[in-house]
């Protein structure tokens, strides 16, 4: 109990010597607890040995090195995407079958609802002959490039715990992210910048929050920094009025010279990721703003991407994550909210709110694709596109009748994905939906499948990744998953 006691006072007194004696108090504790996902190389005495964000091997040689994520939080309707289904248009307005809808659960679905036909027309493009909707007509051009995964499902059908499923394999709280996972598998490429990156469009978090980039159990050396597209990159990266870099460095070092006799008292490890967070924070000021500058790509890039400097836009945040990636960055987590195609509104409709999202992503993540490719960096670099669940074939049925507006519930049956590069085939689709698009008949793949297959392409044994937590090793995967090697070239 002594001991206990004694422990708990040294915390709380270096806590209060950090925040009150320190030069920077406490703008330097929010500075470097928002940099909770950095961590850098052996600077200033720095063991290079307790590095946690050392680059490290892989389990096997992996196709990929790095990872772009692209979430569409709020699930787009596969319907009128991917999933092409010309049996559902001849059922258009007609009452739902009862076969559908006995022993499921929906969110919003009151009664018999009517099924509701593709509100896009679909082509075959490409060598391959993938459908693809109008709605991505740019798309469409490099369809070749990725695989679809038509045959998606899961378990949760509200927005929150289904994104916390794709991402940290858990609809609960606390469970590092992948992007977490995998920092700590293969460390860092570069010690001048995170190891893994968020960058966030529509004008709002997704509904999980920032759990879903978080470390979870993992140490917070490993969760996501949060990005802008405009403004300064990340929060707090300028220095106050007055400090120059030389009184930044000398701060800095006389920060860590506590944060190492803090150590050496405790043996907290957590104390050897706030050193890592200081001296990545003071190399980010320099490295950031150039990596995150998009003003100086050429006017063809602009073109290309459909970028407008110093606006908030998946379209910057595509370019961002080609720039961030041609760094070295490990994982790079695009969210574009506005997903939500409930008919409620017109934003929200799926033949109006729909099309207009469907708008601002097409040509910058196709552009992203091209990009890679011509830069050579596609091969080693793993695409992945993504919603948290699909849509119903049926229209929503909500208590007001007369609603004008057209829209799909949240359906967990099945949903389609693509990825691309990264050791993935070219030209492929994997799995089938029934005639509607309601359950997968072939191909059917889980969210633990995905992230297995995700840290396969990394070199990174899903079953092997583990971290020791609460009395036994816990990994993304939980107990289940198996790499979906039909995509896998």
């Amino acid at each position: 109990m002594e001991n206990f006691d004694k422990t708990n006072l040294l915390r709380n007194i270096s806590r209060r010597h950090f925040l009150a004696e320190s030069a920077m108090g406490l703008g330097a504790f929010a500075f470097g607890s928002m940099l909770g996902g950095c961590g850098g190389k052996e600077t200033q005495g720095f063991n290079l040995a307790s590095d946690p964000m050392a680059p490290r091997p892989p389990h096997f040689a992996g196709k990929a090195k790095r990872v772009i994520f692209l979430h569409m939080a709020g699930a787009p309707s596969q319907l009128e995407l991917f999933d092409y289904k010309p049996e559902l248009k001849k059922l258009n307005n007609q009452l739902c079958p009862p076969s559908l809808l006995e022993g499921k659960r929906f969110a919003f679905i009151r009664g018999v609802p009517k099924m509701l036909g593709p509100q896009a027309e679909f082509r075959q493009r490409g060598q391959a002959g993938a459908y693809v909707s109008d709605h991505l007509p740019h798309f469409a051009q490099v369809a070749d490039e990725v695989s679809f995964l038509k045959g998606v499902y899961t378990d949760q059908f509200n927005h929150a715990p289904a994104q916390l499923f794709v991402h940290t394999g858990t609809s609960r709280l606390g469970r590092p992210s992948i992007g977490s996972w995998v920092t700590y598998g293969l460390g860092a490429e570069n010690n001048n910048l995170p190891g893994f990156v968020v960058l966030t469009s529509g004008g709002k978090t997704p509904d999980a929050g920032k759990s879903i980039w978080g470390s979870g159990f993992l140490p917070s050396v490993y969760q996501g920094v949060q990005c802008r597209s405009e403004g300064d990159p990340v929060l707090y990266l300028s220095d106050p009025h007055g400090m120059d870099r030389d009184l930044k460095r000398k701060t800095i070092d006389a920060i860590n010279d506590i944060n190492r006799e803090h150590y050496n008292e405790i043996n907290d490890p957590e104390t050897l990721t706030r050193i890592a967070q200081y001296e990545m924070a003071f190399r980010m000021q320099i490295s950031v703003p150039e990596v995150m500058n998009i003003n100086n790509e050429p006017d063809y890039i602009h073109q290309l991407y459909g970028t407008t400097p110093g606006k908030s836009s998946f379209a910057n945040n595509c370019l961002l994550a080609r720039k961030l990636v041609e760094q070295g960055v490990r994982f790079v987590q695009l969210f574009d909210w506005g997903w939500d195609s409930h008919g409620t509104d017109e934003n929200l409709a799926i033949d109006i709110g729909f099309r207009n999202k469907c708008r601002e992503i097409d040509r910058p993540m196709s552009a992203l694709l091209l990009d890679l490719k011509q830069r050579g960096l596609l091969e080693e670099t793993l695409v992945v596109w993504a919603g948290e669940f699909g849509r119903t074939p049926m229209q929503e049925n909500r208590e007001n009748k007369n609603n004008p507006f057209l829209g799909r519930d949240h359906h967990v049956e099945a949903f389609t994905i693509w990825m691309a590069g990264g050791g993935i085939k070219r030209g492929m689709s994997w799995g089938e939906t029934d005639e509607i698009g309601y359950y997968p008949i072939t191909g059917k793949v889980s969210v633990h499948d995905v992230q297995a297959t995700i840290l396969n392409q990394l070199g990174l044994d899903h079953e092997k990744l583990t971290y020791h937590f609460q009395g036994r090793p816990f990994r993304l995967t939980d107990v289940a998953g198996k790499v979906i090697n039909e995509i896998v070239a």
